[in-house]
């Protein structure tokens, strides 16, 4: 091992960094191997620091370059303020700059692109023009030119390509993404499958897993909103809340489980824990409350506010219940309005009834 400083530039037989470099102050190179290669080519140069083979081995110009491993920073000529630690980091930079690469193969094909961040094996490793921040092993590996993407953990946006301004945080978070915009995954494989869709949001583990280009949604809470696939537009939060749903779109579904067996029945909107719990394909239903239309399934149109308001309705449809527990018992019944606690309680076929203060048509069965 060599240290040589430009101010020296002594004569040895093999020909090193220090004897091709014109103007070599303060560049160190620590050859490891073949002491010919690290900085062979600088001739300006300055502050530019390398060991291992071939480690800034073309650099003409660049200034204030750091490459530790062998073959780091091996193409960069002109670049400036990158950092190389580990075998073949920032292996083709050529003009890139402000470039830190730590771990083997770390912004291995970067060429142009500045101002990125990639830390663990393979992070960033196809990135040649984009600008990014890379924390974890194979982090955004598949990266070519997207823009201001920023993954921390293993394989973690692994599959993205040209998608931009997308935050993966968690182990395969956003795993699946390659043009996707705009989407947030915090969470271990949350958004996983995510592909093209954008403007996501998803919070939990397994938050999302399944959506592929739905957009414009929000899933807070372990396995919210887990099977949407091409849904648009859902609020989904809490856990398994939302969890069969599909394709429906345009849902609200806040607390546990709620509106956990909806497939694809859209427009609904449940609020509290287990509301809206059955539904399958209902739509247009509005459901606040503990277990408010808990074993609603297709029953579309109807408005129960208050805790087990219409809890055991299954298909009837427009149906209104104001109070807990009212129309409570209404299973297949039409077009009621029940306001009240305890409002119709007991009605479960009866159509177009009207009960208005507690207990109102209690012991109401048929009409």
């Amino acid at each position: 091992m060599q240290s040589m400083l430009a101010t020296n530039c002594p004569k040895i037989q093999c020909r090193t960094a220090a004897q091709n470099n014109k103007h070599c102050a303060k560049t160190t190179a620590l050859p490891h191997g073949n002491p010919c290669r690290a900085l062979d080519a600088n001739t300006f140069g300055n502050e530019n620091n390398a060991f291992g083979t071939d480690a800034l081995g073309a650099n003409t110009t660049g200034i204030s370059n750091s490459a530790f491993g062998s073959a780091s920073l091996r193409a960069n000529t002109t670049a400036s303020n990158n950092t190389g630690l580990g075998y073949a980091t920032l292996l083709v930079n050529t003009t890139g700059t402000n470039n830190t690469a730590v771990g083997s193969l770390a912004l291995f094909t970067n060429t142009t692109g500045s101002n990125n961040t990639a830390v663990g094996y393979q992070a960033a490793y196809s990135n040649t023009t984009g600008t990014l921040t890379a924390l974890g092993y194979r982090a955004l590996r598949s990266q070519t030119t997207g823009a201001g993407n920023v993954a921390i953990g293993a394989d973690t946006a692994f599959y993205m390509t040209y998608g931009g301004f997308n935050v993966a945080v968690g182990n395969a978070a956003l795993q699946s993404n390659t043009f996707g915009n705009n989407n947030t995954a915090i969470g271990q494989e949350a958004l996983l499958s995510n592909t093209t869709a954008s403007n996501n949001t998803a919070v939990g583990f397994q938050a999302g897993y399944s959506n592929t280009t739905g957009t414009a949604q929000v899933f807070v809470g372990l396995r919210a909103g887990f099977n949407i696939t091409t849904g648009t537009e859902n609020t989904i939060v809490g856990a398994d809340a939302g969890y069969a749903t599909t394709t429906g779109s345009y849902n609200v579904a806040l607390g546990k489980q709620a509106l956990r067996y909806n497939t694809t029945g859209s427009n609904n909107t449940a609020v509290g824990y287990q509301a809206g719990y059955s539904n399958t394909t209902g739509t247009d239903n509005t459901a606040i409350g503990w277990s408010a239309l808990l074993a609603n399934t297709t029953g579309s149109f109807q408005t129960a506010i208050g805790r087990r308001a219409l809890i055991s309705n299954t298909t009837g449809t427009e149906n209104t219940a104001v109070g807990a527990s009212s129309l409570a018992g209404n299973t297949i019944g039409i077009n009621n309005a029940a306001f009240g606690n305890a409002s119709l309680i007991a009605n479960t076929s009866g159509s177009y009834n009207t009960g208005i203060g507690y207990q109102a048509l209690q012991e109401y069965r048929c009409r």
